[in-house]
């Protein structure tokens, strides 16, 4: 067991990362983080869908097949920016709720933890935002106030159109702390927010040049979040497409893995959920509605695919490619919300702007190909994202189109940034005390290295809990009782090992309970937020 003290794990990391960016240049950081977006849905993961872009930046660096995310937006949005889990950010669930009493559940960032931003500005660098916030601005935490320099942002996400049916709360948008409606000739006409909000990255970048600083910009993408829409154009390239089911194409995704070397062809692709039914049993009428949620799905990951070219471009027509290290993820696996059927609701064609589409359970099953369950849980399924990690200039020719198979977790990323930029983490920050780092650098794994982690990693979400330990993994859905899996040969979790080691199970228990004890966890208070439709009759 490697159970040792957060703030041993940070010195380790710091200490071993700084002496490699000692001496050179300080890079641009450019963190994208997608939304609702499985393991498998992008090519260099296996998908079928087109990813040019995303597929040479893979094949130009180095892609992680074992990097984590919380299970849910909120919380990974405050885990990724602050480089602590999620509780102790005070962001334990959404940004919506608040729990008087709980240490963890607040709405929004706390002033105990400090965000990417404020530690590179206060190293000299240009800081800006692009795109869905969801970190509490209704409770007064906004990006312009959490250190970033320039912004442009939706409150909540679920923005797509200039003029479409809205959800509450996304009427606007926020341009460096300025509310304007969506339609605002600033923001341009007809626009899709995947390009919207790249554009105005590389107008914030523009700024940064023009200063002579070194910048960080986190573009967080709406896409693939629900209402699912896309242009009429690009949806019309898929419609048909998806005709051989998510029985077939999960097949035919876990081959292309396994070819990759994403998988290891000893984890078997897991069975189809009960709740979910077979492609072949669905009526023809039923067969081309799922075809069709799943062609908007496919339009606006194909999108978010092109806008990754709009920047990489920009990038590169700007001299600037070179020396920034650019990551790209998803906060949580595919989203199962609206059960088996999905939904499909409102006006004009499925994904158009006043439609309401859900892409529903059978679909998001095969967006987490090979794993198990989605968003909100903590086994595989809802915690692995794609990291695709790219840098010229940091990382060699010999690492190009490696495949990094340490463990590693969101709240590396602070880490990473703390050490490539040379900046200081702070003890205290505003007169608030600071809680330490939890991750550790990627930059050896960058180099082919050994990573300098010493703790577990650890996960909670609406009961939902975890902790990975080296090949070990201990794992509970709520209220049920705790599982074990050997993650070398098991990753895709079918046998359950608890009954034959109790007693390394008795010990990863008892370092969570530890774990959630010092990251302010509370026993969560309910409801099971993940017991969806189970009909499969009425698809």
């Amino acid at each position: 067991m490697r159970i040792k003290t957060s703030l041993l794990s940070c010195l380790i990391g710091c200490l071993i990362g700084l002496s490699s960016a000692i001496g050179a240049e300080r890079p641009n950081i450019v963190v994208v983080l997608v939304d609702d977006m499985g393991f498998s849905d992008i090519g260099c993961y296996g998908g079928e869908v087109p990813t040019p872009n995303l597929d040479r930046l893979s094949a130009e660096g180095v892609r992680f097949t074992q990097f984590y995310n919380t299970a849910r937006c909120s919380p990974t949005r405050a885990s990724l920016l602050t480089g602590l889990y999620p509780h102790q950010a005070g962001m334990g669930w959404l940004d919506n709720r608040v729990e008087p009493d709980s240490r963890g559940i607040h709405g929004r960032l706390l002033p105990r933890c400090v965000t990417i931003a404020e530690v590179l500005h206060s190293a000299g660098y240009f800081t800006a935002m692009t795109g869905k916030w969801h970190l509490g601005q209704q409770h007064g935490c906004v990006p312009w106030k959490r250190g970033f320099d320039r912004s442009l942002n939706s409150r909540y996400g679920e923005v797509y159109f200039p003029k479409e049916m809205d959800k509450p709360g996304t009427k606007m948008l926020y341009l460096n702390g300025e509310e304007l409606p969506k339609d605002s000739p600033v923001f341009g006409k007809d626009w899709y927010s995947t390009d919207l909000f790249t554009e105005w990255g590389l107008k914030f970048i523009d700024e940064a040049r023009a200063e002579k600083k070194p910048f960080f910009l986190y573009l967080a993408q709406g896409a693939v979040h629900f209402p699912l829409r896309a242009p009429r154009e690009i949806i019309d390239k898929y419609r048909g497409k998806y005709m051989a089911g998510w029985d077939e194409l999960r097949q035919r995704r876990h081959a292309k893995q396994i070819e990759l070397g994403i998988v290891d062809r000893r984890w078997p692709l897991t069975p189809r959920p009960p709740e979910s039914p077979a492609w072949e049993t669905r009526k023809a009428d039923r067969q081309q509605r799922f075809d069709e949620i799943m062609a908007v799905y496919a339009a606006m990951i194909d999108r978010i695919d092109f806008a990754m070219g709009t920047l990489v471009d920009g990038l590169k027509e700007r001299g600037v490619l070179d020396n920034t290290l650019i990551l790209f993820l998803s906060d949580n696996g595919g989203n199962a919300e609206g059960g088996p059927p999905g939904v499909t609701r409102g006006e004009g064609p499925i994904g158009n702007p006043e439609s309401y589409v859900l892409l529903g359970m059978n679909w998001a099953t095969l967006a987490n190909t090979p794993f198990r369950r989605y968003k909100h849980f903590t086994h595989e399924g809802g915690i692995s994202t794609p990291l695709i990690a790219h840098w010229p200039a940091g990382i060699s020719k010999e690492r190009r189109n490696a495949l990094e198979k340490q463990p590693a977790h969101l709240v590396d990323i602070m880490a990473t940034a703390v050490d490539l930029a040379g900046a200081n983490y702070p003890r205290e920050f505003g007169g608030e005390k600071i809680e330490p780092m939890q991750g550790v650098s990627l930059g050896p794994a960058l180099a082919g290295k050994p990573l300098a982690r010493t703790e577990p990693i650890f996960w909670e979400h609406e009961g939902n809990k975890a902790v990975r330990d080296g090949k070990w993994k201990l794992v509970m859905r709520h209220r049920q009782p705790w599982q074990l899996f050997d993650m070398e040969a098991d990753r895709t979790e079918q046998h359950d090992l608890i009954a034959e080691q109790p007693e390394l199970a008795a010990r990863l228990e008892a370092a969570w309970n530890a774990w959630a004890q010092r990251a302010y966890v509370d026993d969560w208070p309910g409801p099971d937020h993940t017991d969806w439709g189970q009909d499969i009759t009425r698809q």
